[in-house]
């Protein structure tokens, strides 16, 4: 027992050489920016095997191209400046649809949040709208507003508001109340409440929303121009299935899969520089 007690208390004592205690209570980090090297490794062994595997036969390059071939092809359509075309149109119509789609999800969210009338009211809007798939709409929205950009935006745009609503309300209402109780019994006016408590409170809740929506734009956006579009990363893609270019087609979904990867390490930086007191 003397023992335990005696090994307690050197390692509560500081060090003899350094008379300084060492730091223990790092938690968890979040931030993966002195992992970056480390980040790639997967990815990089995933190319290797495919790269591998199409090499020695054991895939159909029929079926699969590899990576290096893959990388060919979008050189060839770089050079031909199809790719940056149907680039343009897709990021065009994403940055329209979820910004309109998220700024329209924050504020009916925040009302919701903030205002019972708004809660009773568009709580159970929200509820019967939100299960409907967006792209099933997208024929009656080429019906009212005609065959052009608006259909597919308004998609994205419809796609994006509900999440963001609920990520919105849900995260406010997540706020500790007894910050907010404190600040009351202070006499802290409601505007300030609002602004210096409840907003920094669920802001992180609101960009796990966003990051969400932002993939889900990725993908409304791929499907509303596969069925209604000359233009854009789905058509290219639907076009090269109808061809059987395996090559193209598994190119187009490998620009997606950067675009998305481009997306999250915008979102992972913003993060970064907002909460930096995590």
């Amino acid at each position: 027992m003397a023992d335990v007690a005696q090994s307690n208390s050197d390692l509560a004592r500081p060090s003899a050489t350094s008379g300084v205690v060492p730091f223990r209570g790092g938690g968890f980090e979040t931030r993966d920016s002195k992992r970056g090297p480390l980040s790639w490794v997967g990815l990089l062994g995933l190319l290797v095997v495919w790269q591998t595997a199409s090499h020695f036969g054991w895939i159909s390059s029929t079926f699969l191209p590899g990576p290096l071939t893959i990388a060919a092809t979008l050189y060839e359509l770089a050079k031909s400046g199809s790719l940056l075309r149907d680039i343009s149109a897709s990021a065009v119509r994403i940055v329209i649809g979820w910004s309109c789609g998220t700024l329209a999800g924050l504020v009916f969210g925040v009302s919701i949040a903030l205002f019972p009338s708004m809660r009773a009211i568009g709580k159970p809007l929200i509820t019967a709208l939100y299960p409907i798939p967006k792209i099933a709409i997208l024929p009656l929205l080429i019906l009212w507003l005609g065959v052009g950009e608006l259909p597919k935006v308004f998609t994205i745009g419809i796609g994006v508001f509900f999440p963001t609503a609920i990520a919105t309300f849900s995260s406010i209402d997540n706020v500790q109340r007894n910050i907010i109780r404190m600040a009351q019994s202070f006499g802290v006016p409601m505007r300030s409440i609002i602004r210096d408590v409840l907003l920094p409170g669920a802001l992180p809740g609101i960009v796990a929303g966003m990051r969400i929506t932002t993939a889900y734009s990725l993908t409304l956006v791929v499907a509303a121009e596969m069925i209604a579009s000359d233009q854009g990363i789905g058509s290219f893609i639907i076009l090269a299935g109808t061809l059987m270019r395996s090559d193209q087609l598994v190119s187009g979904v490998v620009v997606l899969s950067i675009l998305g990867l481009l997306i999250g390490r915008g979102l992972t930086a913003l993060e970064d520089a907002w909460f930096k007191w995590r």
